[in-house]
């Protein structure tokens, strides 16, 4: 059996990619967090990885800015962003931003994170067959381009899906995003309205709804809609389409004249999936433990991931919109939580059974193979039931707003390559002026030596030889340089603060030096590692060459 196990790694050593379906928001609101930033953040993005700055640029008056599809693909270069499809009115002046699948943040601290979601069946839409044009990547983008504040961007963002039709991107769902500014941050919410929509009608072409958060309060989307009772006559927390209700009257989803309140996560999302809920039972068990009696997941033998009669169903209606948390959340808490992989709950993919093996005086004991990433065929062999983990790969990204600090300084855009359970973070304040090519330098069909994204996932592959020794490893050399960075960015703010005040221009270039030297650090730590692992777990050594 293990003869055969290593055989199958070995077949899927360098082939294996993650998928980028299941993003995973965390925001946390100014008195929620531990510094006094806002934090929003997202895991597990499009398949275009590469990060670059799109500067900001000035336009004659009255001209059009285009509208794409394809904006998330890997497979055009760095200054294309896909195909045509319309055009909206353009602005005289845009913003410089981040630019990859699904762009986060602008120069000016304001930050948008992405979670596709359910949404139900009779909205969906056929891209061929429809009418609108507006992805919410492309719209993060316009609200970027156009705005520093979270709750104009709202309502732009709004206007945008009204006007030009919502048409969902990713796997033809519904989207959420957090919106955040430094002093505070919102939910929107946008579904399709279902085929037949025409842009002249008049009507809305999506439905939306948006929630501010407060400023005590923390939330996480994973994939689901969160948001539940709407009062649009508060204004200050509420926003919403004008048919946000009225739709689901007219489907006859909701009856006005009933008891029951309109609840939009019930009215427009499908019946929860365990995909879903293990991520709100993981954050909300962690920052809110007494906030409610939450379902028992915690392992007490490999076996307990089996048994169905410890896995509680429990309802959505459960889990709040968001929870003031019983500490206080840091930029590195969102990071540990980033890189989940529900170790020792029912959901740990490396407790699994089959993981464990006899040894020699008879009792089990775990494999070091044994991986809470077991690849399709890993899981097929092994019977390994599929859990998503919060961390999965692709690219992904934390926002730190601060509004004590000018914007060149005060956002600092935290991204990462590749897995982020392996990887490490690289540290991008929204002044700098240039991004390290080696953040940008990625193609999946070309191996090269000057990409961040190649090193680490090499490492990654590299980890399947004997995960478990080899992880502790990796550990061993990452966390010196994470912490370095980290004490880093304590003096640098210092010194761009001092710089700042006589010469911005200064400033700038310290902390663009910061961020490329940071990128240079962590792609040579890698490079590096990748020998050691190759000398410590090379294959003479696993028993595949039998004397």
């Amino acid at each position: 059996m293990l003869r055969k196990f290593t055989i199958v790694l070995i077949t899927l050593f360098l082939s294996y990619q993650f998928q980028t379906t299941a993003c995973t928001i965390i925001a946390v609101g100014k008195k929620a967090s531990a510094d006094g930033s806002v934090i929003v953040s997202q895991t597990d993005n499009g398949d275009d990885c590469r990060i670059r700055i799109v500067p900001a640029m000035n336009f004659p008056k009255d001209s059009k800015a285009p509208v794409y599809w394809g904006i998330q693909r890997i497979d055009q270069p760095l200054e294309q962003y896909g195909e045509i499809i319309g055009y909206i009115p353009q602005v005289e002046h845009t913003y410089q931003y981040f630019h990859s699948a699904y762009s986060h943040m602008n120069e000016h601290q304001l930050a948008i994170g992405e979670s596709t979601t359910s949404m139900r069946d009779e909205l969906r839409i056929k891209r061929e067959e429809s009418k609108q044009i507006m992805t919410i990547e492309q719209a993060m983008i316009f609200a970027l381009q156009r705005h520093t504040k979270a709750r104009d961007a709202v309502k732009f963002i709004g206007e945008l899906m009204n006007t030009y039709g919502f048409l969902p991107s990713c796997v033809d769902e519904s989207e959420s995003i957090v919106i955040a500014d430094p002093d505070e941050a919102w939910v929107f919410e946008v579904l399709a309205v279902g085929p037949g929509w025409e842009p002249a009608s008049g009507k809305p072409g999506a439905i939306w709804a948006a929630q501010r958060i407060p400023d005590d309060h923390a939330l996480v989307i994973p994939n689901w809609l969160i948001i539940k009772e709407i009062n649009i006559d508060d204004t200050e927390n509420f926003m919403a389409s004008p048919n946000y209700k009225s739709f689901a009257i007219e489907k006859g989803w909701y009856n006005p004249n009933g008891t029951k309140p309109f609840i939009w996560q019930e009215i427009y999302a499908p019946t929860a999936r365990e995909w879903a809920t293990d991520r709100f039972w993981l954050f909300y068990s962690m920052y809110a433990p007494n906030y409610a009696n939450w379902p028992k997941r915690e392992l007490k033998s490999p076996f307990d991931g089996l048994n169905d009669y410890i896995q509680y169903v429990e309802p959505l209606s459960m889990y709040p919109f968001s929870v003031v948390p019983e500490k206080k959340i840091s930029v590195k808490d969102v990071i540990e939580f980033q890189r989940s992989v529900f170790t020792g709950t029912i959901y740990d993919m490396s407790e699994d059974p089959d993981w464990y093996i006899p040894g020699k005086d008879g009792t089990m004991y775990k494999s070091p193979l044994a991986t809470p990433f077991p690849t399709t065929e890993m899981r097929k062999l092994l019977d390994i039931n599929h859990r998503r983990n919060v961390s999965r790969g692709g690219y992904g990204m934390v926002a730190q707003l601060r509004n004590w600090l000018p914007d060149e300084i005060g956002g600092i855009y935290w991204v990462y390559q590749d897995n982020q359970h392996v990887g490490m973070y690289f540290p991008l304040y929204a002044g700098i002026t240039e991004v390290n090519p080696k953040l940008n330098n990625y193609d999946p069909k070309t191996f090269n030596e000057n990409s961040v994204k190649w090193a680490i996932d090499f490492v990654d592959n590299l980890l399947y030889l004997k995960w478990q020794d080899a992880y502790k490893d990796l550990l061993e050399a990452r966390n010196p340089l994470e912490e370095k960075i980290f004490n880093e960015i304590i003096e640098t703010d210092k010194k761009a603060q001092e710089l700042y005040k006589t010469n911005p221009k200064k400033a700038k270039e310290l902390l663009t030096k910061l961020s490329w030297n940071s990128t240079d650090e962590i792609h040579k730590l890698y490079s590096d590692f990748k020998y050691q692992l190759l000398i410590k777990y090379t294959n003479n050594k696993q028993g595949i060459n039998f004397q």
